[in-house]
């Protein structure tokens, strides 16, 4: 952070004198009844400037306050003295300090896309009379810094009529397109206020599972984009094990800092701004504006640059993280309100979801908690059959790629109505599934049979995640090894259409001629404490693919399972048998089962070497009618 004494910062205004004012005046001569103005945003918000203008509110009738995001504690109404029309504050965001005031109708909320806000002002189609900054001293050149906070202010404060600044010696020399000349500022004053400090807290449990599905979505050498909100910003530490990350971004916070300090983010494999981390604003601790203060690797630019879609899709891997309040069975996502009741804004949520859609091998992604508690204390589920009437549609169903809860994810990119549908119920709170599921079927969105796994003591059987892991195949791809999904009864359909008519009579020991829902759909059903598929899924950067299967299924006998495996032609060979039957064996051990059995084919011959050189002891092994039968103890 900048270290300027009193007499540094005399010297560098000595040229400038005749424009310090006293906050009074600052306020008084430009600030008029019925003007439009503009406070700085976020935790660069002039708080000087700000409490002599809340001071003087009750003098100045029907002025008209533009904000971005306020989050200082500073109550503007406090002074109105419950007079509805006194003044008015026009939000573009909400935040904690304006919500009550939205809700109540002395306030305003404007929903715009981040990246379109600056436009607004620069084509005169808002005219704006005064802007209220706070910035850096100027350098011996006459510039100042935004600091922290360049979003939509640089462009407004461009476009006012006048610009009256608070210039604090505490506040950041950020670099990039984030400096204003001393000639462009009419008035200023002088403070020493620290700068407004933001802290998410710890992340809670859920947050932090949530924040493990995302990571897992992160590729090496990905950029990053984090919205506000705990769960997008509980993800960067779970991003310790990745390598070369970038950042374009319109905000990030502390975490970012972690990920610098430990090689993490090195922005080195950046398509756009290699070597540069892209923002438009910081929210955070000391720690982070120190961080950023004359930190040339850190470029701030005005949010028509950092959210311009077109801007975005040229990061490779570019990810964007962001948080939702609810979303409906088909993905429809609301982002701003609770209801009728706005409570935040559509921010750059649209503009980094559309750009990361349109980025090469990028990954738009909305994350929430499966469930809210309401004042009385009931569960409600986010994931909603529809979104509850008043509820803004922020993310259309035609933007959705990626959705995460603590119960996993789900891509809907284009996916059919029923195939969102399981896929969204797969992923809500299990004691909501079965309600949604009876929804979906009343609306024809589902099969009218479509059932959800249900375990041996009649609750929904959750998918156990702790089975998912990789394999590397002696062709040198990767594939993913996990538990089978409901939403998994396309691909396996597909699996099995693949096979030939030699490979069928192989596996069901008759020529099977179609693979039907009501055939499949016991397959992906299962109770995953008595039973188990295993499914091979290979993606690359294509469609993803599941190429083989493996499971065991109870039998009358409760310490006895029976095996079945199934590969795709041209996966064969490779090693994918042997390591199901293997991992099979663990899992089996864990749900207390003490032996395998099965039947093959005598013309199954790859299946009988697998099984004979398995390094199992068979305990049975005989053939009857063309057929082996074995059992081999798991031990």
């Amino acid at each position: 952070m900048q270290n300027n004494s009193n007499q540094d910062i005399g010297t560098l205004l000595k040229d400038y004198k005749s424009r310090q004012v006293s906050i009074d005046d600052a306020i008084k001569k430009f600030i008029r009844p019925g003007s439009r103005i503009f406070i700085d945003s976020g935790c660069a918000e002039p708080i000087d400037l700000t409490k002599k203008l809340i001071e003087l509110g009750p003098k100045l009738p029907d002025v008209d306050i533009l904000h971005f995001l306020s989050l200082s504690d500073l109550d503007y109404y406090e002074t109105a003295g419950g007079i509805e029309d006194l003044f008015r504050h026009n939000a573009f965001f909400i935040g904690k300090s304006l919500r009550k005031y939205v809700e109540h109708g002395q306030a305003d909320y404007t929903p715009m896309l981040l990246s379109e806000i600056p436009k607004l002002f620069k084509s005169g189609k808002m005219h704006l009379d005064t802007a209220l900054i706070q910035v850096s001293p100027p350098d011996r050149y006459g510039f100042c810094s935004y600091g922290i906070n360049v979003d939509i202010v640089k462009p407004i404060a461009e476009s006012a009529d006048n610009v009256v600044a608070e210039i604090n010696p505490k506040m950041p020399r950020t670099l990039g397109d984030s400096f204003i000349h001393m000639n462009d500022i009419d008035v200023f004053v002088l403070s020493d206020h620290d700068i407004i400090e933001f802290n998410y807290g710890e992340p809670d449990d859920v947050s932090t599972r949530i924040a493990n599905y995302v990571a897992s979505l992160i590729e090496d050498e990905s950029t990053i984009q984090m919205g506000i909100g705990q769960i997008p910003n509980a993800v960067t530490r779970e991003l310790l094990e990745k390598r070369d990350l970038g950042v374009h971004s319109e905000v990030f916070s502390d975490g970012i800092v972690d990920l610098v300090e430990e090689g993490v983010i090195t922005c080195k494999k950046k398509s756009l701004h290699k070597d540069k981390i892209i923002c438009s604003f910081v929210m955070g601790s000391k720690r982070l504006y120190d961080f950023v203060d004359d930190n040339p690797m850190v470029e701030f630019h005005p949010c028509d640059y950092t959210n311009d879609p077109f801007i975005i899709s040229q990061n490779k891997k570019q990810v964007a993280i962001n948080a939702a309040l609810s979303v409906d069975l088909t993905g429809q996502v609301n982002s701003d309100s609770l209801g009728h009741r706005f409570y935040s804004g559509i921010g750059g949520q649209v503009d980094f979801i559309r750009g990361a859609g349109r980025a090469i091998n990028g990954k738009p992604i909305m994350t929430l908690p499966s469930t809210a508690t309401l004042k009385d204390g009931t569960l409600v589920s986010r994931i909603a059959p529809y979104l509850q009437p008043g509820s803004g549609v922020v993310i259309t169903r035609g933007d959705i790629h990626y959705i995460v809860t603590e119960w996993g994810i789900a891509y809907l990119y284009g996916k059919s109505i029923r195939e969102r549908v399981l896929e969204m119920i797969n992923i809500a709170h299990p004691d909501f599934r079965e309600e949604l599921l009876d929804h979906a079927k009343k609306w024809k969105y589902a099969y009218s049979d479509q059932k959800l796994p249900i375990s041996i003591d009649g609750r929904i059987s959750i998918y156990p995640q702790k089975y998912e892991t990789l394999l590397k195949l002696k062709n040198g791809k990767t594939i993913k090894i996990r538990p089978v999904k409901p939403t998994d009864e396309r691909l396996i359909q597909e699996l099995h259409y693949s096979l030939d008519e030699e490979d069928r009579y192989l596996r069901f020991f008759m020529p099977v001629k179609d693979f039907r829902h009501k055939k499949i759909q016991p397959m992906v059903n299962i109770d995953y404490s008595t039973d188990m598929i295993l499914v091979g899924e290979f993606s690359g950067n294509k469609e993803e693919q599941i190429i083989a299967l493996g499971a065991f299924f109870k039998t009358n006998q409760p310490s006895i399972a029976e095996l079945a495996f199934v590969v795709h032609g041209k996966w064969r060979g490779l090693g994918i048998t042997k390591f199901l039957l293997n991992y099979l064996v663990q899992i089996g051990k864990e749900l207390n089962y003490r032996t395998f059995t099965g039947s093959i084919l005598l013309e199954n011959k790859p299946m009988l070497h697998i099984i004979n050189n398995s390094g199992y002891l068979l305990k049975l092994k005989r053939i009857e009618k063309g057929i082996t039968i074995f059992a081999f103890d798991l031990s």
